[in-house]
């Protein structure tokens, strides 16, 4: 009899210790799934949220288009300055042989400079008379101041403050090219500009 008493209490302790380890072990709590109001109200503030995000984005990528667009238009501007510029001092005033007579070519090219100039008030300007190694030197000297004159005078007439404008002659001692042709002579009967 003891032995069965054994074996029944080691049953007990057995069922028991059983019964312990399912008590103790951890539970998983199950919620209960929210009420319908509560799933949408979290689907709409979602939604919102990613509507917001896509507008935020939105408004980034809407800003750096405007800056890089701002930043294209500066450049751009900034090449249309150097080129008026660059077209400005390198644009001659080009004269018939012995002449200091502006042509019809040569007016245009000096309205181009007057609006130029008008447009830069910061801006001075020498006006160089040149001519080709054709006469003599004091002959040149006088021909290239009539020609720095004649263009001068011209920029006066187009509303140029004279304070803005100086004029030099060079004669023949500056020749852009040192050919003797007559397409060098040609290069060299001219009033060239430089920015003071």
């Amino acid at each position: 009899m003891n032995r069965k008493l054994w074996m029944n209490l080691m049953a007990a302790v057995l069922v028991a210790g059983l019964f312990m380890t399912v008590s103790c072990a951890k539970k998983t709590i199950v919620t209960e799934p929210t009420t319908i109001e509560d799933q949408v109200k979290a689907e709409a503030e979602a939604k919102a949220k990613a509507e917001a995000d896509a507008r935020t984005e939105e408004a980034r990528i809407k800003a750096q288009e405007l800056q890089d667009q701002m930043a294209n238009e500066q450049t751009l501007e900034q090449a249309k300055i150097a080129a008026a510029k660059n077209r400005f001092t390198n644009q001659n005033i080009h004269f018939n042989f012995d002449s200091s007579e502006l042509s019809s070519m040569a007016k245009a090219l000096l309205k181009e400079k007057a609006e130029w100039i008008s447009d830069n008030p910061g801006i001075n300007a020498a006006i160089q008379g040149h001519c080709d190694e054709r006469g003599t030197t004091d002959y040149n000297l006088g021909l290239g101041e009539r020609r720095a004159m004649a263009a001068k005078n011209y920029l006066l007439n187009l509303g140029i403050s004279n304070s803005r404008l100086t004029s030099i002659s060079f004669g023949e001692e500056k020749p852009l090219d040192l050919g003797s042709s007559e397409e060098a002579y040609r290069k060299n009967r001219r009033a060239q500009f430089v920015m003071e």
